[in-house]
Protein backbone atom coordinates (compact mmCIF):
# COMPACT_ATOMS: atom_id res chain seq x y z
CA UNK A 1 0.00 0.00 0.00
CA UNK A 2 1.31 3.46 -0.92
CA UNK A 3 1.75 6.52 1.28
CA UNK A 4 0.03 9.86 1.76
CA UNK A 5 1.97 13.14 1.70
CA UNK A 6 2.00 13.28 5.50
CA UNK A 7 3.34 9.73 5.76
CA UNK A 8 6.06 10.51 3.22
CA UNK A 9 7.18 13.64 5.09
CA UNK A 10 7.56 11.63 8.29
CA UNK A 11 9.26 8.77 6.47
CA UNK A 12 11.87 11.14 5.12
CA UNK A 13 12.46 12.59 8.59
CA UNK A 14 12.50 9.20 10.33
CA UNK A 15 14.84 7.65 7.79
CA UNK A 16 12.49 4.72 7.19
CA UNK A 17 9.04 4.05 5.83
CA UNK A 18 6.33 4.83 8.35
CA UNK A 19 2.54 4.58 8.32
CA UNK A 20 -0.38 6.26 10.08
CA UNK A 21 -0.71 5.27 13.72
CA UNK A 22 3.01 4.94 14.37
CA UNK A 23 4.69 7.09 17.00
CA UNK A 24 8.02 8.53 15.87
CA UNK A 25 10.68 10.90 17.14
CA UNK A 26 11.95 13.26 14.42
CA UNK A 27 13.86 16.50 14.10
CA UNK A 28 11.79 19.66 13.65
CA UNK A 29 12.59 22.04 10.79
CA UNK A 30 10.95 25.12 12.29
CA UNK A 31 9.59 25.86 15.75
CA UNK A 32 7.38 28.95 15.92
CA UNK A 33 6.68 30.95 19.05
CA UNK A 34 4.76 34.16 19.65
CA UNK A 35 4.47 36.78 22.36
CA UNK A 36 1.56 35.01 24.10
CA UNK A 37 2.72 31.40 24.28
CA UNK A 38 6.53 31.58 24.14
CA UNK A 39 7.08 32.88 27.70
CA UNK A 40 5.74 29.56 29.01
CA UNK A 41 8.17 27.72 26.72
CA UNK A 42 11.02 29.94 27.86
CA UNK A 43 10.27 29.26 31.51
CA UNK A 44 10.26 25.49 30.92
CA UNK A 45 13.46 25.77 28.86
CA UNK A 46 15.26 27.63 31.63
CA UNK A 47 13.92 25.41 34.43
CA UNK A 48 15.30 22.39 32.56
CA UNK A 49 18.81 23.77 32.94
CA UNK A 50 19.31 24.12 29.19
CA UNK A 51 21.76 26.85 28.28
CA UNK A 52 21.41 27.00 24.51
CA UNK A 53 18.93 26.12 21.79
CA UNK A 54 19.52 22.74 20.19
CA UNK A 55 18.96 24.12 16.69
CA UNK A 56 18.99 27.93 16.96
CA UNK A 57 18.37 28.51 13.25
CA UNK A 58 15.27 26.32 13.38
CA UNK A 59 13.49 28.39 16.03
CA UNK A 60 11.78 31.72 15.55
CA UNK A 61 9.70 34.08 17.66
CA UNK A 62 7.13 36.37 16.08
CA UNK A 63 5.65 39.15 18.18
CA UNK A 64 2.15 39.44 16.77
CA UNK A 65 -0.68 39.21 19.29
CA UNK A 66 -0.40 42.32 21.48
CA UNK A 67 2.23 44.29 19.55
CA UNK A 68 2.54 47.23 20.05
CA UNK A 69 1.63 46.42 23.66
CA UNK A 70 -1.89 47.36 24.73
CA UNK A 71 -1.17 47.54 28.48
CA UNK A 72 1.47 46.90 31.14
CA UNK A 73 0.73 43.17 31.32
CA UNK A 74 1.20 42.63 27.59
CA UNK A 75 4.33 44.78 27.61
CA UNK A 76 5.86 42.65 30.36
CA UNK A 77 4.80 39.48 28.54
CA UNK A 78 6.55 40.67 25.37
CA UNK A 79 9.66 41.60 27.34
CA UNK A 80 10.21 37.96 28.29
CA UNK A 81 10.49 36.92 24.64
CA UNK A 82 12.60 39.95 23.74
CA UNK A 83 15.09 39.32 26.53
CA UNK A 84 15.38 35.65 25.52
CA UNK A 85 15.85 36.49 21.84
CA UNK A 86 18.61 39.02 22.59
CA UNK A 87 20.31 36.69 25.09
CA UNK A 88 20.49 33.89 22.53
CA UNK A 89 21.18 36.23 19.60
CA UNK A 90 18.30 34.68 17.68
CA UNK A 91 18.54 34.94 13.91
CA UNK A 92 14.79 34.74 13.42
CA UNK A 93 13.21 37.16 15.85
CA UNK A 94 10.50 39.41 14.42
CA UNK A 95 9.33 42.38 16.45
CA UNK A 96 7.83 45.78 15.63
CA UNK A 97 10.61 46.65 13.17
CA UNK A 98 9.64 43.82 10.83
CA UNK A 99 6.31 42.62 12.05
CA UNK A 100 3.51 40.46 10.84
CA UNK A 101 1.09 37.76 11.89
CA UNK A 102 3.25 34.65 12.23
CA UNK A 103 1.40 32.39 9.79
CA UNK A 104 1.62 35.01 7.04
CA UNK A 105 5.09 36.32 7.92
CA UNK A 106 7.03 33.04 7.89
CA UNK A 107 5.98 31.97 4.38
CA UNK A 108 6.68 35.52 3.23
CA UNK A 109 10.22 35.24 4.63
CA UNK A 110 10.84 31.85 2.99
CA UNK A 111 11.24 30.20 6.40
CA UNK A 112 8.67 27.40 6.01
CA UNK A 113 9.10 25.04 3.10
CA UNK A 114 7.72 21.95 1.37
CA UNK A 115 8.61 18.77 3.24
CA UNK A 116 9.22 20.53 6.55
CA UNK A 117 8.00 19.33 9.91
CA UNK A 118 6.82 22.49 11.67
CA UNK A 119 5.33 23.08 15.10
CA UNK A 120 4.07 26.20 16.81
CA UNK A 121 2.34 27.00 20.08
CA UNK A 122 -0.61 28.37 18.13
CA UNK A 123 -3.42 26.24 16.76
CA UNK A 124 -3.33 27.86 13.32
CA UNK A 125 0.22 26.73 12.67
CA UNK A 126 -1.46 24.27 10.29
CA UNK A 127 -1.53 27.18 7.77
CA UNK A 128 1.88 26.17 6.41
CA UNK A 129 0.56 22.91 5.03
CA UNK A 130 -0.44 24.98 1.99
CA UNK A 131 3.22 24.74 0.99
CA UNK A 132 3.38 20.94 1.16
CA UNK A 133 4.70 20.80 4.73
CA UNK A 134 3.52 18.98 7.84
CA UNK A 135 2.66 21.83 10.18
CA UNK A 136 0.70 21.63 13.41
CA UNK A 137 -0.02 23.39 16.67
CA UNK A 138 1.32 22.08 19.98
CA UNK A 139 1.45 23.21 23.59
CA UNK A 140 4.08 25.57 24.95
CA UNK A 141 5.87 22.81 26.88
CA UNK A 142 6.00 20.74 23.68
CA UNK A 143 7.77 23.70 22.13
CA UNK A 144 10.26 23.84 24.98
CA UNK A 145 11.09 20.16 24.41
CA UNK A 146 11.81 21.01 20.79
CA UNK A 147 13.92 24.00 21.83
CA UNK A 148 15.97 21.77 24.14
CA UNK A 149 16.32 18.69 21.93
CA UNK A 150 15.67 19.89 18.37
CA UNK A 151 12.94 17.30 17.89
CA UNK A 152 9.73 15.88 19.26
CA UNK A 153 7.42 12.87 19.29
CA UNK A 154 4.54 12.58 16.85
CA UNK A 155 1.74 10.10 16.25
CA UNK A 156 1.37 10.00 12.50
CA UNK A 157 -2.25 10.86 11.66
CA UNK A 158 -4.55 9.02 9.30
CA UNK A 159 -5.44 11.12 6.26
CA UNK A 160 -8.78 12.30 4.92
CA UNK A 161 -8.70 12.96 1.19
CA UNK A 162 -10.77 15.94 0.04
CA UNK A 163 -11.47 16.00 -3.69
CA UNK A 164 -12.33 19.48 -4.97
CA UNK A 165 -13.92 19.70 -8.41
CA UNK A 166 -14.95 22.57 -10.65
CA UNK A 167 -13.84 26.15 -11.17
CA UNK A 168 -14.81 28.59 -8.40
CA UNK A 169 -17.51 31.07 -9.43
CA UNK A 170 -17.66 34.80 -8.79
CA UNK A 171 -16.51 35.73 -5.28
CA UNK A 172 -15.85 32.13 -4.29
CA UNK A 173 -12.53 31.78 -2.49
CA UNK A 174 -10.58 29.37 -0.34
CA UNK A 175 -12.52 30.63 2.68
CA UNK A 176 -15.77 29.32 1.22
CA UNK A 177 -14.24 25.94 0.43
CA UNK A 178 -12.97 25.37 3.95
CA UNK A 179 -16.19 26.66 5.56
CA UNK A 180 -18.14 24.24 3.37
CA UNK A 181 -15.89 21.36 4.42
CA UNK A 182 -16.29 22.23 8.10
CA UNK A 183 -20.06 22.53 7.60
CA UNK A 184 -20.11 19.03 6.12
CA UNK A 185 -18.01 17.21 8.73
CA UNK A 186 -18.36 19.37 11.85
CA UNK A 187 -15.83 20.78 14.28
CA UNK A 188 -14.63 17.30 15.26
CA UNK A 189 -15.05 15.55 11.91
CA UNK A 190 -11.31 15.36 11.31
CA UNK A 191 -10.13 14.93 14.90
CA UNK A 192 -6.40 14.10 14.88
CA UNK A 193 -6.50 13.48 11.14
CA UNK A 194 -4.49 14.95 8.29
CA UNK A 195 -6.53 16.47 5.45
CA UNK A 196 -5.01 16.21 1.99
CA UNK A 197 -6.58 18.49 -0.63
CA UNK A 198 -6.74 17.23 -4.21
CA UNK A 199 -8.76 17.72 -7.39
CA UNK A 200 -8.96 19.89 -10.49
CA UNK A 201 -10.15 22.92 -8.49
CA UNK A 202 -6.67 23.39 -7.05
CA UNK A 203 -5.27 24.66 -10.35
CA UNK A 204 -7.61 27.64 -9.92
CA UNK A 205 -6.51 28.38 -6.34
CA UNK A 206 -3.72 30.84 -5.64
CA UNK A 207 -1.51 30.57 -2.57
CA UNK A 208 -3.75 32.96 -0.62
CA UNK A 209 -6.68 30.56 -1.07
CA UNK A 210 -4.56 27.57 -0.08
CA UNK A 211 -3.27 29.32 3.03
CA UNK A 212 -6.86 30.15 4.05
CA UNK A 213 -7.95 26.54 3.60
CA UNK A 214 -5.01 25.03 5.50
CA UNK A 215 -5.35 27.67 8.22
CA UNK A 216 -8.84 26.49 9.18
CA UNK A 217 -8.48 22.70 9.12
CA UNK A 218 -8.00 22.92 12.89
CA UNK A 219 -11.60 24.14 13.08
CA UNK A 220 -12.59 20.62 12.00
CA UNK A 221 -10.25 19.13 14.60
CA UNK A 222 -7.55 18.20 12.08
CA UNK A 223 -3.91 17.76 13.03
CA UNK A 224 -2.77 19.26 9.74
CA UNK A 225 -3.88 20.13 6.24
CA UNK A 226 -1.67 19.73 3.19
CA UNK A 227 -1.54 20.56 -0.51
CA UNK A 228 0.81 18.92 -3.01
CA UNK A 229 3.42 21.21 -4.51
CA UNK A 230 2.58 22.38 -8.05
CA UNK A 231 3.48 25.22 -10.41
CA UNK A 232 1.68 27.75 -8.21
CA UNK A 233 3.69 26.67 -5.17
CA UNK A 234 6.93 26.71 -7.11
CA UNK A 235 6.28 30.22 -8.43
CA UNK A 236 5.53 31.42 -4.89
CA UNK A 237 8.75 29.90 -3.55
CA UNK A 238 10.79 31.35 -6.41
CA UNK A 239 9.43 34.80 -5.62
CA UNK A 240 10.23 34.36 -1.93
CA UNK A 241 13.78 33.28 -2.80
CA UNK A 242 14.28 36.31 -5.04
CA UNK A 243 12.97 38.76 -2.45
CA UNK A 244 14.78 37.26 0.53
CA UNK A 245 18.03 36.30 -1.16
CA UNK A 246 17.22 32.60 -0.96
CA UNK A 247 15.12 30.18 1.05
CA UNK A 248 15.96 28.86 4.51
CA UNK A 249 16.77 25.43 3.07
CA UNK A 250 16.19 23.25 0.04
CA UNK A 251 12.54 22.20 -0.27
CA UNK A 252 11.78 18.47 -0.04
CA UNK A 253 8.82 17.73 -2.25
CA UNK A 254 6.55 14.75 -1.67
CA UNK A 255 3.50 13.49 -3.56
CA UNK A 256 0.93 10.94 -2.46
CA UNK A 257 1.09 7.55 -4.14
CA UNK A 258 -1.78 6.52 -6.38
CA UNK A 259 -2.52 3.66 -4.00
CA UNK A 260 -2.16 5.71 -0.80
CA UNK A 261 -4.52 4.64 1.97
CA UNK A 262 -7.09 7.21 3.15
CA UNK A 263 -9.47 6.78 6.07
CA UNK A 264 -12.17 8.82 4.30
CA UNK A 265 -12.80 10.54 0.98
CA UNK A 266 -14.92 13.70 0.81
CA UNK A 267 -16.00 15.31 -2.46
CA UNK A 268 -16.95 18.98 -2.83
CA UNK A 269 -18.33 20.47 -6.05
CA UNK A 270 -16.73 23.90 -5.89
CA UNK A 271 -18.22 24.88 -9.25
CA UNK A 272 -21.67 25.02 -7.66
CA UNK A 273 -20.59 26.56 -4.37
CA UNK A 274 -21.97 29.91 -3.22
CA UNK A 275 -20.27 32.07 -0.57
CA UNK A 276 -20.55 30.30 2.78
CA UNK A 277 -21.29 32.19 6.00
CA UNK A 278 -20.54 30.56 9.36
CA UNK A 279 -23.13 31.76 11.86
CA UNK A 280 -22.47 31.96 15.60
CA UNK A 281 -21.20 30.17 17.54
CA UNK A 282 -19.26 27.54 15.60
CA UNK A 283 -17.31 27.55 12.31
CA UNK A 284 -19.40 24.50 11.36
CA UNK A 285 -22.65 26.49 11.49
CA UNK A 286 -22.42 27.31 7.79
CA UNK A 287 -25.19 28.66 5.61
CA UNK A 288 -25.31 29.59 1.95
CA UNK A 289 -25.08 33.25 1.05
CA UNK A 290 -28.60 33.09 -0.35
CA UNK A 291 -30.01 31.88 2.97
CA UNK A 292 -27.94 34.34 4.98
CA UNK A 293 -29.00 37.31 2.87
CA UNK A 294 -32.66 36.57 3.60
CA UNK A 295 -32.01 37.16 7.32
CA UNK A 296 -31.14 40.81 6.60
CA UNK A 297 -28.92 41.04 9.67
CA UNK A 298 -27.77 44.48 10.74
CA UNK A 299 -23.97 44.61 11.10
CA UNK A 300 -22.10 46.80 13.60
CA UNK A 301 -18.54 45.93 12.61
CA UNK A 302 -16.65 44.37 9.72
CA UNK A 303 -13.14 43.03 10.22
CA UNK A 304 -10.94 42.15 7.23
CA UNK A 305 -7.60 40.61 8.18
CA UNK A 306 -6.06 37.88 10.37
CA UNK A 307 -3.83 34.92 9.50
CA UNK A 308 -6.77 33.53 7.53
CA UNK A 309 -7.61 36.42 5.23
CA UNK A 310 -5.24 39.35 5.69
CA UNK A 311 -3.21 38.94 2.50
CA UNK A 312 -2.84 41.35 -0.39
CA UNK A 313 -5.43 39.39 -2.39
CA UNK A 314 -8.01 40.03 0.36
CA UNK A 315 -7.26 43.74 0.40
CA UNK A 316 -7.57 43.92 -3.38
CA UNK A 317 -10.98 42.26 -3.26
CA UNK A 318 -12.19 44.59 -0.51
CA UNK A 319 -10.85 47.73 -2.17
CA UNK A 320 -12.47 46.86 -5.50
CA UNK A 321 -15.86 46.50 -3.82
CA UNK A 322 -15.75 49.68 -1.71
CA UNK A 323 -14.02 51.94 -4.29
CA UNK A 324 -15.91 55.19 -4.66
CA UNK A 325 -18.46 54.16 -2.03
CA UNK A 326 -18.88 54.71 1.70
CA UNK A 327 -19.19 52.35 4.65
CA UNK A 328 -22.68 52.46 6.20
CA UNK A 329 -23.11 55.05 8.93
CA UNK A 330 -23.89 52.53 11.67
CA UNK A 331 -21.08 50.13 10.68
CA UNK A 332 -17.36 50.17 11.53
CA UNK A 333 -14.83 48.65 9.15
CA UNK A 334 -11.41 47.51 10.38
CA UNK A 335 -8.70 46.40 7.98
CA UNK A 336 -5.66 44.55 9.35
CA UNK A 337 -2.97 43.63 6.80
CA UNK A 338 -1.24 40.42 7.86
CA UNK A 339 2.32 41.79 7.48
CA UNK A 340 4.10 45.09 7.04
CA UNK A 341 5.12 44.05 3.52
CA UNK A 342 1.47 43.48 2.63
CA UNK A 343 0.64 46.89 4.07
CA UNK A 344 3.35 48.55 1.98
CA UNK A 345 2.23 46.73 -1.15
CA UNK A 346 -1.35 47.83 -0.52
CA UNK A 347 -0.16 51.42 -0.19
CA UNK A 348 1.76 51.20 -3.47
CA UNK A 349 -1.31 49.86 -5.25
CA UNK A 350 -3.52 52.61 -3.81
CA UNK A 351 -5.62 50.11 -1.87
CA UNK A 352 -5.11 51.85 1.46
CA UNK A 353 -6.30 55.15 0.05
CA UNK A 354 -9.39 53.48 -1.39
CA UNK A 355 -10.22 51.68 1.86
CA UNK A 356 -9.67 54.70 4.09
CA UNK A 357 -11.63 57.01 1.81
CA UNK A 358 -14.49 54.51 2.05
CA UNK A 359 -14.44 54.86 5.83
CA UNK A 360 -12.23 51.98 6.95
CA UNK A 361 -9.68 52.22 9.74
CA UNK A 362 -6.38 50.41 9.13
CA UNK A 363 -4.46 48.81 11.98
CA UNK A 364 -0.93 47.49 12.19
CA UNK A 365 -0.44 43.76 11.55
CA UNK A 366 -1.73 42.02 14.67
CA UNK A 367 -3.86 39.15 15.92
CA UNK A 368 -5.50 41.66 18.27
CA UNK A 369 -9.08 41.86 17.03
CA UNK A 370 -9.32 38.20 16.00
CA UNK A 371 -8.72 36.86 19.50
CA UNK A 372 -10.62 39.64 21.25
CA UNK A 373 -7.42 41.23 22.52
CA UNK A 374 -7.62 44.80 21.23
CA UNK A 375 -7.99 46.84 18.03
CA UNK A 376 -11.63 45.87 17.48
CA UNK A 377 -13.39 44.58 20.60
CA UNK A 378 -17.14 43.98 20.25
CA UNK A 379 -19.63 45.39 22.74
CA UNK A 380 -22.82 43.85 24.08
CA UNK A 381 -25.12 42.42 21.39
CA UNK A 382 -22.97 43.71 18.53
CA UNK A 383 -22.65 41.78 15.29
CA UNK A 384 -19.46 41.47 13.25
CA UNK A 385 -18.78 40.01 9.82
CA UNK A 386 -15.17 38.84 10.04
CA UNK A 387 -12.71 37.15 7.71
CA UNK A 388 -11.15 35.50 10.77
CA UNK A 389 -11.30 31.80 11.69
CA UNK A 390 -13.36 31.50 14.89
CA UNK A 391 -16.78 32.69 15.99
CA UNK A 392 -17.02 31.16 19.47
CA UNK A 393 -18.97 32.83 22.27
CA UNK A 394 -17.07 35.95 23.34
CA UNK A 395 -14.28 35.39 20.80
CA UNK A 396 -13.99 39.07 19.86
CA UNK A 397 -15.41 40.69 22.97
CA UNK A 398 -18.71 40.65 24.81
CA UNK A 399 -20.26 37.22 25.34
CA UNK A 400 -23.50 38.49 23.81
CA UNK A 401 -21.76 39.64 20.63
CA UNK A 402 -21.97 37.62 17.41
CA UNK A 403 -19.38 36.83 14.74
CA UNK A 404 -20.25 35.76 11.19
CA UNK A 405 -17.29 34.24 9.35
CA UNK A 406 -17.09 35.06 5.66
CA UNK A 407 -14.77 35.83 2.77
CA UNK A 408 -13.38 39.31 2.10
CA UNK A 409 -15.92 40.13 -0.60
CA UNK A 410 -18.87 39.37 1.67
CA UNK A 411 -17.26 41.40 4.45
CA UNK A 412 -16.62 44.45 2.25
CA UNK A 413 -20.07 44.41 0.66
CA UNK A 414 -21.69 44.06 4.08
CA UNK A 415 -19.71 47.04 5.36
CA UNK A 416 -21.21 49.20 2.62
CA UNK A 417 -24.75 47.95 3.14
CA UNK A 418 -24.60 47.81 6.92
CA UNK A 419 -26.29 44.43 6.62
CA UNK A 420 -25.09 40.94 5.76
CA UNK A 421 -25.36 40.93 1.95
CA UNK A 422 -24.32 38.98 -1.12
CA UNK A 423 -21.37 40.64 -2.94
CA UNK A 424 -22.63 39.16 -6.22
CA UNK A 425 -25.94 41.03 -6.04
Amino acid sequence: MGQTITEKIFSEHAGREVKAGEIVRVDIDMIIGNDITTPISIRAFEESGAEKLARPDNFCIVMDHYIPAKDIASANQAKISRDFAYKHDMKYFFDEKDMGIEHALLPEKGLVLPGDVIIGADSHTCTHGALGAFSTGMGSTDLSFGMITGGNWFKIPETIKVELSGKPGEHIYGKDIILELIRLIGVDGALYKAIEFTGDTIQHLGMADRFSISNMVIEAGAKNGVFAVDEVTEAYLAERAEINGGLRAEPKIHYADDDAEYCQVIKIDVGNLSPVIAYPFLPSNGRTMEAAAEDHLKIDQVMIGSCTNGRIEDLRVAAEIVKGKRVARHTRMIVTPATQKILLQAQKEGLMETLIEAGAVVSNPTCGACLGGYMGILGDNERCVATTNRNFVGRMGARTSEIYLANSAVAAASALAGYLVDPRA
